[in-house]
C-alpha cells in the first residue's frame, strides 16, 4: 500500500507533518479539508454554515474515496473523519494509517488562537476537546496501524520519530 493516512485530533499536526513526509517520501500530499474547501468554493466554516456537520461529513467522505482511489500519496485527514465506520474501513483498505495523538491540554495551547475551525467556537475550548478526546480516540487507536504518542515528543523530533515508526513499520509488513 502505498498510501500514508494520517488521522488524530484537530491540531496535532497532521497538515503541517504530511506535507513534510510526502516531500520526504516523494508522495503527493493532498490535504482533506483544503481539498473539500477548493470543490466546495466555500471554507469548511461556511460548510458548517450552511449544511451543518452531516452536511459537512458527507462532502468529507466522498472527498476521502476520491483521494483514496489514488496511490502514492500522504493524506491529512480532518480529525472527524474517523466518525464514519465507512471511512474507517475505506482508510484500512487504502493506506497505512498513523494516528497523531495529540493530549487535550496540548491541544488546547497549540489551537488557543485559532478562529477558524468551526468546532472551536466555544467559550469552553478544555471542555469540548476533552468531549472531542473522550468520542474520537478509541475510533482513531481502533483503525490506526501506527500510533504516535506527542505528549511524549518535543515539536523538533516529531516528524524524525514519524519517519522513523514508518520505516520500521515498513520494514515489517513490506
Amino acid at each position: 500500500m502505498s498510501n500514508i493516512i494520517l488521522i488524530g485530533s484537530m491540531g496535532a499536526g497532521k497538515t503541517t507533518n504530511g506535507k513534510w513526509l510526502a516531500k520526504q517520501l516523494g508522495k503527493s500530499f493532498i490535504d482533506l479539508d483544503a481539498q473539500i474547501e477548493q470543490k466546495s468554493g466555500a471554507s469548511i466554516s461556511q460548510i458548517f454554515d450552511v449544511v451543518g456537520e452531516a452536511g459537512f461529513r458527507t462532502r468529507e467522505s466522498t472527498a476521502l474515496a476520491v483521494a483514496l482511489a489514488q496511490d502514492n500519496q500522504v493524506i491529512a485527514t480532518g480529525g472527524g473523519a474517523i466518525l464514519s465506520s465507512a471511512n474507517r474501513e475505506l482508510m484500512k483498505q487504502r493506506g497505512i494509517i498513523i494516528f497523531l495523538d495529540i493530549p487535550p491540554e496540548i491541544q488546547l495551547q497549540r489551537l488557543l488562537k485559532d478562529t477558524k475551525r468551526p468546532l472551536m467556537q466555544t467559550p469552553d475550548r478544555a471542555q469540548l476537546l476533552q468531549q472531542l478526546a473522550d468520542e474520537r480516540t478509541p475510533l482513531y487507536k481502533e483503525c490506526a496501524d501506527l500510533q504516535l504518542d506527542l505528549s511524549s515528543i518535543p515539536l523538533s523530533k516529531v516528524r524524525h520519530r514519524l519517519l522513523e515508526l514508518l520505516t520500521s513499520y515498513e520494514h515489517f509488513h513490506g
